[in-house]
């Protein structure tokens, strides 16, 4: 093996992590991407070498060790690549981002647990929660450079943590609609949210992708799992996403059919 392998999904947002890294780095090619269809059973090769775990994506060195764990990765490659590191170099702007990155995993969690809610009248409480992890990032940013677009003066570590949230978070729009609200306690984070999103070296999934495959997560089905009447998940490599039709909206009505989502041709 002459450079690392990372085991992913072409659509994790933990993967897309490593390849905003590589895109800001100009070096798309300093590690091989190896898909894993986690539709299917992970290949007992591979769960030799993750001993057991199916968490993706993980990280073969050229010398064979492995590491877990997308922060940790993408902390690793920072570091072994070539070229100035995201992180910021300064002790104390390091332990800012730092703190900012901390707030990731709720960010997260709170709004993968919105998405895959199947109970109508948790909507308002999960949009509470979601939209008061918003409103502390604001204070945060407010606190740290309140006029500026980035955490510090360019994209850096902590952007390239968050950018893919903001962007699987399209899923909200779409079967939630979700909005921030245009209010003074939202305005820092959104500045931020539109330049992370709009950055060219975040374009390695769209709006019409995320809706598509995370269809399933809609409705309460995540990581390959089916629908209850389904036998196809929407994240199938085959049919394409780009040849599918765009889900129904209504995640609460009863699940599209694998025909009508385009999962399947013929009958």
């Amino acid at each position: 093996m002459t450079k690392p392998v990372v085991y992913h999904i072409p659509v994790c947002p933990f993967s897309q992590r490593l390849e905003i890294l590589l895109a800001l780095r100009g070096q798309p090619d300093a590690v091989e991407f190896r898909v894993v269809d986690i539709t299917k059973p992970r290949d007992p090769a591979l769960l030799a070498k993750t001993r057991g775990t199916t968490a993706l994506p993980v990280l073969e060195t050229h010398e064979g060790k492995i590491l877990k764990e997308s922060l940790v990765i993408l902390r690793y490659l920072d570091e072994v690549l070539e070229g100035a590191p995201l992180r910021r170099s300064d002790p104390y702007e390091h332990a800012v981002e730092s703190m900012l990155i901390a707030k990731e995993g709720p960010f997260t969690m709170a709004g993968y647990i919105y998405v895959m809610n199947q109970d109508m009248d948790q909507r308002e409480a999960l949009n509470e929660k979601l939209l008061a992890l918003y409103r502390d990032i604001n204070a945060f940013l407010m606190e740290h450079n309140p006029e500026g677009t980035f955490l510090f003066h360019e994209f850096g570590l902590a952007e390239a943590v968050f950018t893919p949230m903001f962007k699987r978070f399209w899923f909200l729009d779409y079967y939630e609609d979700f909005e921030l609200p245009d209010e003074p306690d939202y305005a820092r984070v959104a500045k931020w949210r539109a330049a992370c999103m709009a950055h060219e070296a975040t374009d390695q999934v769209s709006e019409e992708e995320i809706v598509k495959l995370y269809y399933d997560y809609a409705l309460g089905a995540g990581n390959g799992a089916l629908v209850n009447g389904r036998k196809v998940s929407s994240f199938v490599f085959e049919p394409r996403w780009q040849d599918r039709p765009m889900p129904p909206r209504n995640k609460y009505a009863p699940s599209a059919s694998d025909k009508e989502l385009g999962l399947v041709v013929g009958d």
